[in-house]
């Protein structure tokens, strides 16, 4: 008669939230080591905060062109991230099989998201130290709460999140690429990044002021330049857009 035996280490699936630290782990790299993408989510916001700010092109209102600059700039450097750079990527990872071999091991859907929205969130925080330093060394004076810049950021990380998934688990690799880059475009222009939403006729300004990337937006410029409490109007619109996103990509989202 055989003897059962302890088996080391023990077959079966890993801890859920180790799954979810490893494969974070490993989205975080790959985010740092593509240049394409640091193109994207560090030289040009960077570039659009110092040449905007130096060379007096847009009338930003009263007060200084660089307080005016930096929150719309942090925002643009969130949905470059969690939205652009996120749609593209995952999407070629589905045209190439990864996430094909991802959907036979342990790890559920929704840890997927999870990993790759935290290894966002990481890259996030390089981005805004280096803005910030950017916006610094330019004149800026920030003003409001913390906390509240904090929740603004990680609500517009999960909208656009939820956004730039739902786009790449539905659509092909290169539908992805240039839907990506053309949303990234156009809401540079219309959404209050650069250009003040009050620049565009009344009609126009109600729509586009629905959009996450003006509610992130305008919620960081209330409280880093006007010194405002929660602006709780932005988070909601976030908040809308958090849930409607993330819930359509854990619903839609197909591995290939």
């Amino acid at each position: 008669m055989t003897a059962i035996g302890t088996f080391t280490p023990r077959p079966g699936a890993a801890p859920l939230a180790r799954m979810i630290r490893v494969q974070a782990a490993l989205e975080t790299r790959m985010l740092l080591r593509n240049g394409e993408q640091l193109l994207l989510t560090v030289v040009i916001p960077t570039l659009l905060l110092v040449l905007f700010s130096a060379v007096d092109i847009i009338d930003t209102g009263a007060g200084s062109t660089v307080d005016f600059l930096a929150p719309g700039v942090l925002a643009l450097a969130v949905m470059s991230t969690a939205f652009t750079g996120q749609a593209i990527a995952t999407g070629f990872e589905r045209r190439y099989g990864v996430l094909k071999r991802l959907a036979a091991s342990p790890l559920p859907r929704w840890g997927l998201m999870t990993a790759k929205t935290c290894a966002v969130l990481v890259t996030e925080v390089l981005q805004i130290v280096l803005l910030t330093v950017v916006a610094l060394a330019l004149g800026w004076s920030p003003q409001g709460n913390p906390l509240a810049v904090a929740a603004l950021l990680v609500l517009g990380t999960a909208a656009f999140s939820g956004l730039g998934l739902l786009m790449a688990g539905t659509l092909r690799a290169e539908a992805t690429l240039a839907a990506a880059n053309l949303v990234f475009l156009l809401l540079l222009v219309g959404g209050g990044v650069i250009v003040p939403l009050t620049k565009f006729p009344e009609a126009a300004q109600t729509v586009l002021g629905l959009l996450p990337i003006s509610a992130l937006s305008d919620g960081l410029r209330a409280v880093l330049q006007h010194g405002a409490a929660l602006p709780w109007g932005d988070l909601g619109i976030l908040a809308v857009w958090a849930v409607l996103g993330l819930g359509a990509a854990a619903r839609f989202f197909r591995w290939e």
